[in-house]
């Protein structure tokens, strides 16, 4: 019999793919279009390992199902080949970043080639390609040149801006803009110099420069992302973190809060995934207040969503990093305060947040004065208050929030009783059902009517005002990097201005060393004139040092996809108005605060500004589940050389050591391999158990450390991609944890060979006929389309891979060579499996390729069934099966079951008491 050959098909067929440019996407208005994407890979020089490619399975086989349903289908891939860990290789080596990531794209390809997806590759696009940042550079100018028209409720151009100051100032202006921005009448402005209105337009831009703290790394030399630390470490290197004070570029995404909120109830995406935006988002109601800072001129205000609290105010806490604490702490706590404030600048915000026990402060010294009793509360730092959120300044009511609580009990602070009943010695609980004990101007009142004159009372003072604060910060962005995009600005007398868009892409020039220079300044300080000419001036200006953040790139890639080769605009206009947005985006949840947010904040500036079609950009978002690692382990004897079989370790002292899954098969050691694994295992003993040493194993993340990485290549060359790609969607549901195990691997592959052999007769000849198929036949053809086509729209292809195996068995048991059901059959599984469908097309007598060719419709007259087969139970207990047409009555399938040969075996020959028949059920038959 013809065995199938997988590697020699699988070649011929990826190569035909790419020869023929099988999945090239043009813009073609007579189909619907579907874009499905994957979320941007990094490459890293360890390639692919067999949990990356889950979710591009996942998008390979829904972009190949839509083609075949008459789709128009843009599946593109492409690398975001900026970041930390190239530069850091190239500080090592000495080896610029553009070849290490040339290599690990190379490699990557490679893989995904092999993997045998259907990616459009001639739009393929890298983030550090000059041609590709060249527009990165342009919206960044776009959000340079743009400002935030609260009463439009959009991002305007900053000429708008301009022509309004210049007629009436910035008293009518609603804008999102810096708290500290002064107020100047038209004739004010006319008289401001050039570089001082600029300056004041920095406190309006959406991306704008400014003192900021940020998370710096001596170490690396650069800011850190909030998601690029832990524990008070760089992910990357393991180097500590601190708080400074920097000029920084900025992303005013805080504009866009409300926007980003209530976009996600129009998105198809999980209500865990909305969830984690929405906190991180963090909307909150409420009440600002100013209080005075006793015998200073100092003032601090503060946010509370529960005003009607505030007679329960003890004490302030402030956030380590404000200025205004060295101006308020006394003599006597100075160096208590400094010590404290060193501390808390080396903890990052996710820790300071996320740190519920430990109980730390410092007294300044100094006292606020609560205006709605005069009284004086003293004010403290503790980093569990955050410069960045609301105010940087938390009035503190211990009676009624666990945390000002035990900070109370911690420091001897007075706790306040908040609700009625309320023992002062017991926890605070902020979700306490009871009533709040109203004192003062509140007596008597509701939550709804405190809330409302607490307001007016301070309205009336002049001293606060209701207020929606969000927790959401504006994005720090820049990063003191070579391996960048470079920032398009330059300066001219230290104010900044944009590069023309017609002089871009600012080239990422070439230094002697990636690293900072002596003075301090990041690496694009060691190139040599590095600066800007603009047209019709003779002097060149200094460019921007610093470069653009990891995000930058991965903000707006899917959009450069769709006309990746234009050099004249970002989306030429007629592209985008097809594809508009993408369908189906499938990644992971890490994601979640960082990139997606950054991506619906940049496409809805777009959006504003007139670019792009469509506000948010990724209609459908799945997460995938990680695939984990299934590690093995042998135990070694202690003090020995010796390793003893998992099921005999009980009998001896051992340890147990982590193996290379690559040397164990079915937790089977290879016990010569593992000998020569290793040099200090040449000299190794073994223990066996039936002659064989068995392996333990747990499921862990894989990682090289516990030598459970599992190459897809491997896979590949020993049962085929077509396996692989089934393998992976058979482990589980799509959003789930699931580990990899390669025990049911076999089971995958012998499905594709007795597929094959559907096809091929007992003498190595393809054999179909065209004899008319079988009423039997065709039902369970018609039955596998009809679950493919549900279980591909709803993502549960797991149960679509057990349907193609219980179709292949049922044809295989009817003998069905029937072209009728096997031409359909090879259409429903080409999603799946794409090279064996293929070859199988080509030998059906088909040309062009099996992405040509039209996902068949199911017969539902073919699914109805004629008869059901009955459990049949006798004094409760169920003794035999029999099948009655559909349409037959109660009483006929009475008398014919108990007329049955098996069923009088259990009757002996007595009357039945009682028949009851519970039609398309079962029959219960009492004696």
């Amino acid at each position: 019999m013809a065995e199938y050959n997988f590697l020699e098909t699988e070649k011929k067929w990826q190569a035909f793919w790419q020869e023929n440019e099988s999945f090239k996407a043009e813009v073609d208005t007579s189909k619907p279009k579907f874009y499905a994407l994957d979320m941007f890979p990094y490459p890293s020089g360890a390639g692919l390992h067999v949990g990356h490619p889950l979710g591009y399975i996942a998008s390979d086989i829904v972009s190949r199902y839509k083609r075949i349903k008459g789709f128009n289908v843009l599946h593109p891939m492409g690398f975001d080949a900026f970041g930390l860990p190239a530069e850091q290789y190239a500080i090592q080596t000495g080896q610029h970043p553009a070849i290490t990531t040339e290599e690990n794209i190379n490699r990557y390809k490679e893989q995904l080639r092999n993997i045998g997806f259907s990616f459009d590759w001639s739009k393929e696009t890298q983030t550090c390609d000059p041609n590709y940042y060249k527009w990165t550079q342009w919206i960044f100018i776009q959000l340079f040149n743009s400002w935030y028209n609260n009463d439009a409720n959009k991002a305007e151009s900053i000429d708008s801006l301009v022509s309004s100051f210049e007629k009436n100032g910035n008293t009518g202006v609603n804008a999102t803009c810096d708290e500290d921005t002064a107020s100047f009448s038209a004739e004010d402005w006319k008289g401001y110099s050039e570089a001082e209105q600029q300056e004041i337009l920095l406190k309006y831009r959406l991306t704008y420069l400014s003192e900021t703290t940020v998370n710096w790394c001596p170490e690396l030399g650069t800011v850190l992302a909030q998601d690029e630390i832990k524990d008070g470490y760089s992910e990357r290197g393991g180097y500590p973190v601190v708080k400074k004070l920097m000029k920084q570029w900025s992303m005013r995404i805080s504009a866009y809060a409300e926007r980003l909120l209530s976009g996600l109830d129009k998105l198809e995406w999980s209500d865990p995934l909305k969830e984690m935006q929405r906190n991180w988002i963090g909307k909150s109601q409420g009440t600002e207040m100013t209080m005075k800072v006793d015998g200073h001129d100092e003032t601090i205000t503060v946010f509370t969503t529960r005003i009607d609290t505030v007679y329960g105010v003890s004490f302030l806490v402030l956030a380590p990093e404000l200025e205004l604490i060295e101006k308020i702490t006394t003599p006597e706590q100075k160096q208590i305060v400094d010590e404290y404030v060193s501390v808390a600048k080396n903890r990052s915000e996710r820790d300071r947040m996320s740190d519920v026990k430990t109980v730390s402060g410092a007294f300044t010294g100094a006292y606020a004065i609560n205006p709605f009793n005069d009284e004086k509360v003293p004010i403290y730092i503790a980093d569990y208050v955050l410069a960045g959120y609301g105010t940087g300044a938390v009035m503190a009511v211990p009676g009624g929030d666990q945390r000002d609580f035990d900070f109370a009990k911690h420091f001897d602070l007075p706790i306040l009783p908040v609700y009625e009943g309320m023992d002062v010695s017991e926890k605070a609980d902020a979700t306490k059902e009871g009533k709040i004990i109203n004192e003062g101007i509140f007596k008597g009142l509701n939550f709804q009517e405190a809330t409302d004159t607490g307001i007016k009372f301070l309205e009336d003072k002049d001293i606060g005002s209701g207020k929606i604060n969000y927790r959401i910060r504006d994005a720090i962005f820049a990063r003191q990097r070579y391996w960048g995009e470079p920032v398009p600005i330059y300066f001219k007398d230290g104010i900044p201005y944009p590069v023309a868009a017609e002089d871009l892409p600012i080239i990422l020039p070439e230094v002697d060393k990636y690293l900072p220079t002596e003075d301090g300044d990041p690496p694009l300080g060691r190139a040599e004139n590095f600066t800007y000419t603009p047209t019709g001036s003779s002097e060149a200006y200094p460019l921007e040092l610093s470069t653009m953040p990891g995000w930058a790139g991965s903000s707006w890639y899917w959009y450069r996809y769709m006309d990746a080769n234009n050099g004249e605009a970002f989306v030429a206009e007629d592209v985008i108005s097809y594809w508009k947005d993408v369908d189906l985006y499938i990644g992971g949840t890490e994601h979640a605060t960082g990139h997606l947010l950054y991506s619906r904040f940049w496409n809805k500036v777009l959006f504003d500004l007139g670019f792009v079609k469509v506000e948010e950009p990724f209609k459908k978002l799945v997460n995938q589940g990680m695939i984990q690692g299934r590690s093995n382990f042998v135990y070694r004897v202690k003090g020995t050389n010796q390793f003893v079989s998992e099921g005999l370790k009980k009998e001896y002292d051992t340890t147990p050591m982590h193996v290379d899954v690559s040397i164990v098969s079915n937790d089977i050691l290879d016990t010569e391999a593992f000998k020569s694994w290793r040099p200090d295992l040449a000299d190794a003993e073994f223990v066996l158990e039936d002659g064989k040493y068995k392996c333990g194993y747990e499921v862990e993340k894989m990682s090289k450390s516990k030598y459970n990485v599992v190459n897809p290549d491997d896979i590949i060359n020993k049962y085929g991609a077509d396996t692989l790609r089934m393998y992976e969607m058979f482990l589980g549901p799509l959003e789930q944890f699931k580990p990899w195990n390669t025990h049911g691997i076999d089971g995958v592959f012998k499905f594709l060979k007795k597929f094959w052999r559907l096809f091929h007769d007992g003498n190595n000849n393809f054999n179909v006929s065209d004899e008319k198929a079988k009423p039997e036949e065709l039902k369970i053809l018609h039955k596998a389309i009809k679950k493919l086509e549900e279980d591909i729209n709803s993502l549960s292809l797991n149960t679509s891979v057990s349907t193609m195996m219980i179709a292949v068995n049922e044809l295989t048991s009817l003998k069905c060579n029937k072209r009728e059901v096997l031409e359909g059959l090879v259409i429903i599984l080409s999603p799946f499996a794409p090279h064996i469908t293929e070859e199988l097309w080509e030998l059906l007598g088909h040309s062009g390729g099996i992405s040509t060719a039209t996902f068949p419709n199911y017969d539902e007259s073919l699914l109805v069934e004629a008869a059901h087969e009955y459990p049949i139970s006798i004094n409760g207990k169920v003794r035999t099966k029999l099948k009655f047409p559909i349409d037959m009555n109660p009483k006929e399938i009475e008398s014919e079951a108990l007329a049955d040969e098996s069923v009088q075996k259990w009757v002996e020959g007595k009357t039945p008491k009682k028949v009851i028949v519970v039609p398309k059920r079962i029959i219960n038959i009492v004696i």
